[in-house]
Order: structure tokens, then C-alpha cells, then sequence
């Protein structure tokens, strides 16, 4: 008998958890600064198309989560809908990803507790982090969501600070951020930001606000999941485009000089420090830690339910498969997959920086074309008939992700230190899951594609392929 997770979390429990895996303070204070480098006040614009693409794809997850809220997630999703041998390629590009990501997050920790601790080894706060986030991730799933739940609300108050730092006395008007952008033209000076680069640092405000399509995993332990994980995924969203672009844009309006911000080795320390001071930075900056401790245990959450689902569904040899899918006696909680989770991620602490980033990159945008396709097959199939949500003015929404993918790799082919690389990564690891699908799972014929007990009757009937 298949093992079955217990329905323990309310929509308000699986926003918390969701919430904290995008973590919008980390999002802001790692990954902005990075779209700011990019596309200097262009930053506002390219946060607003990458909000518009993240409504697609958002519609794209709700549609597709709420005919299958299963613990697999993406992998479980592509394999109902668009047949075997692509859902399992997902699974390779999403579990990978998903455990090296732990270690790119981790990593963070040391950058922001080193201003108040000089001199700390990041890779070992990372991997304290990461096993400290593991342990937590074992308990009850409601006890996670408290956890998570009161993080949550510590790194929003930062970026209400951080917000309210920037709009008290702004320094340039919202138009110079819209109609007359501007970047770092080198040696102080600044020059105007073109489309080109706005387009291209969109793609990296994209992944900021990843990680709403979390709720799916969280399915099999939700109450009513087939109409809670659609309202989760689009509240996820529109918190997080809100969470992320008021304090990106008071940072960019409130800065006391662009060159000085553009040159910053510490973009949102300089801010802090140049608006509220030393002090108020040091607060912040503990309160980002946090933030990322918070997200790294959202994530190990998440990751270890889709390790335990490739488990139940026996995607291994058999002693693994068993393993991983066992659940704790008295916390309810896969708790070998989360254990195994935390493990790798926290090996992968001591990896270097590069290799993660160019293994991660574009895994996402992958994944993402991959569910686009699945809603179009799914509504053609009528594998996803039974959804509890149908997405408006299909198939705007999925056709116009897949051209906004389109444009993602064009930029990441581009660029040869980081894209291109990541790209050809990405289709090795396609390739290679591939290859053990068709030469070891289709020819003993064991993935089982198992679910949550009170599915419909519906999921129980993959295409094959």
C-alpha cells in the first residue's frame, strides 16, 4: 500500500510555507542588486514585465496544481499531462536544481551575519544553516508552518523599513525610473539604460519572484487542495510582486546618489546605512539572515515531499525507493527524503559558487516550458478536465510565457560566462534522466505515478509515452 502524507495544513499554513520558499526579503537583498547592476533604474521595468510574465505563469501553475496538488510537483504534473518520458525528464531538472538551490540560498547567510560578525566562513554558516533548517524540516508540517509563518513576518517588516526609507524623501521621480532610465556608465558617471538591457535583466527578476508553484508540493497535506492550491499559488504571487517591487523601487527612488549605489559592493547596505544608519543596517541585516534561514527550511520542506514522491512512485532501485518513502511515525513527515535533502544540500555548501549557479540557471525556464506545453495538452487530452481552476483567456497565458521563455534563452545563449554553459547543462541533465527512464524504468515498467488516497479518479489515468 502506498505511503500518503497527512492533510494537516489549511490555506493559510501553505501561503506561510510558499511565502517563505520565494523569501521576498532574499529576493530584494541578493538578487535585486543583481538586476540593478544590470539594468541600473531600468530595474523598476524589468520587475514589472517579469511580473507580468509571473501572472502567466502563475495562471499556468494554478490551472495544472489544481487537477493535480500532488507532493511531485512539477514532475507529477508533466507526467498526467504531456506523458511519461517528459515528466520524468522534469524530474531530473527539478530535483537537481532543487538541491543545489538549498546550497546557492545557504550561502547567503554568511554575507548578511558578516556584517555583524566579520570574518565568518560562509560555506560553514551555510552548512549549519542548512542542517538546522533539515531537523526543523522532520517535524510536523504545522509546526513548520508557525516556524516559517513568524520568519515570514520578520522580513516583511524589513522590507516595510527598507520601503518606507525610500519613499520619505525621495530623491528623483518615478518618470526617471519609466521614461528616462539610467545605468552605471563606469568611473562615476551614468548613462541611459536601453531595452536590450532592461529585456535582459527581466529574466533574473523572473527568478526573483519564483517560487510560488511551491504550493503544488505542499497538495497531499492541504485541506481541499484541488480549490486551495489554485487561491495559494495566484495570493502567492500578487503578495510577492508587491513584497518585492515597492522596496526595489523605494531603494531606486530614495538612493541619495545613483553612481554611489551603482558602485556599492553592497548595494542594499549602502542604502540602509546612507538613509537610516549604521545601526538600523545591522538590525536589517539579522533580519535577512532570518529570512534566508527561513527560505532554506521552506525549501528543504518542499524538496524532501518531491524526494519522498519519487520514492512512493519507485522511480529507484527498490531498497531506495522504499526508503524514501517512508513517513514518520508520530510527526506525519517524509522524514528519510527530508533528511536526504538536507544532506545534499548541505554538502553542496562547500561546492564553488560558479558550478552552482551555472547547474541552476536555467533549469527553471526549462521546467516552466514544460508546463506551458502541459496546459495546452491537458486542455486538448482532457487530462486536466477535472481542475477545480481554469485559467482566463486560454491560451493567452501559456503561449505568452513560452515567447517570454523564448527570449530568456536567447539572452542566457548569449552570454557565455554563465548562460551558455547552464543551457548545455540543462540538456545534459535532460538527456541523461531520459536515458535512464527509457533504458531502466519503461523496460521494468515500475514508476507507478501514485498519488494522494482521495484523488480523482481522473489522475489515475496517465498518457503514456
Amino acid at each position: 500500500m502506498a505511503a500518503h502524507l497527512h492533510r494537516g495544513l489549511k490555506l493559510l499554513g501553505t501561503l506561510f510555507i510558499t511565502l517563505s520558499a520565494i523569501s521576498p526579503a532574499s529576493s530584494v537583498f541578493i538578487i535585486a542588486p543583481g538586476v540593478v547592476t544590470q539594468s541600473g533604474t531600468g530595474a523598476f521595468l524589468a520587475f514589472v514585465i517579469a511580473g507580468v510574465v509571473g501572472v502567466f505563469m502563475a495562471f499556468v501553475y494554478a490551472e495544472l496544481g489544481s487537477a493535480y496538488p500532488l507532493s511531485g510537483g512539477e514532475y507529477a504534473i508533466v507526467a498526467r499531462t504531456f506523458g511519461r518520458l517528459p515528466g520524468f525528464v522534469v524530474l531530473g531538472l527539478f530535483m537537481v536544481s532543487q538541491l543545489l538551490i538549498i546550497a546557492v540560498i545557504a550561502l547567503g547567510v554568511g554575507t548578511y551575519l558578516s556584517v555583524l560578525f566579520p570574518g565568518l566562513h560562509a560555506p560553514v554558516v551555510a552548512a549549519v544553516t542548512t542542517v538546522v533548517a533539515t531537523v526543523l524540516a522532520v517535524f510536523d508540517i504545522k509546526l513548520n508552518a508557525w516556524v516559517t509563518g513568524t520568519f515570514l513576518a520578520i522580513e516583511m517588516i524589513a522590507l516595510v523599513v527598507v520601503s518606507v526609507l525610500g519613499f520619505w524623501h525621495p530623491q528623483r521621480s518615478l518618470a526617471e525610473l519609466t521614461v528616462h532610465p539610467v545605468v552605471s556608465g563606469g568611473n562615476g558617471t551614468v548613462v541611459a539604460a536601453s531595452i536590450g538591457l532592461i529585456g535582459a535583466a527581466s529574466a533574473v527578476a523572473l527568478f526573483a519572484y519564483n517560487g510560488y508553484g511551491a504550493a503544488v508540493y505542499l497538495g497531499e497535506e492541504t485541506h481541499d487542495a484541488h480549490r486551495g492550491i489554485a487561491k495559494t499559488i495566484l495570493w502567492a504571487l500578487g503578495i510577492t510582486v508587491a513584497a518585492e517591487l515597492i522596496p526595489v523601487t523605494a531603494v531606486l527612488l530614495g538612493s541619495p546618489s545613483l553612481p554611489d549605489l551603482f558602485g556599492a559592493e553592497n548595494m542594499m547596505d549602502y542604502f540602509i546605512t546612507a538613509r537610516g544608519g549604521s545601526v538600523l543596517n545591522d538590525v536589517i541585516s539579522l533580519a535577512v539572515a532570518l529570512a534566508i534561514l527561513n527560505a532554506v527550511l521552506a525549501i528543504v520542506l518542499v524538496t524532501g515531499r518531491m524526494v519522498f514522491s519519487t520514492g512512493r512512485d519507485a522511480a529507484w532501485p527498490s531498497p531506495v525507493s522504499r526508503a524514501l518513502a517512508k513517513i514518520h511515525p508520530r510527526f506525519g513527515s517524509p522524514w528519510i527524503a527530508t533528511l536526504a535533502t538536507g544532506a545534499v544540500g548541505t554538502a553542496f555548501c562547500f561546492a564553488d559558487k560558479t558550478f552552482l549557479l551555472v547547474v541552476t540557471s536555467t533549469t527553471i525556464i526549462a521546467v516552466y516550458a514544460a508546463l506551458c506545453v502541459s496546459t495546452i495538452t491537458g486542455r486538448r487530452n482532457g487530462s486536466t478536465a477535472h481542475a477545480a481552476y481554469r485559467m482566463p483567456w486560454f491560451p493567452v497565458a501559456p503561449i505568452l510565457a513560452l515567447v517570454a521563455i523564448g527570449y530568456v534563452v536567447y539572452q542566457n545563449f548569449r552570454d557565455p560566462a554563465i548562460g551558455r554553459p547552464s543551457l548545455f547543462v540543462t540538456l545534459g541533465i535532460a538527456v541523461v534522466f531520459a536515458l535512464y527512464y527509457l533504458f531502466v524504468l519503461r523496460r521494468r515498467g515500475t514508476w507507478e505515478l501514485q498519488g494522494a488516497a482521495d484523488e480523482t479518479p481522473e489522475v489515475s489515468s496517465p498518457p503514456r509515452r
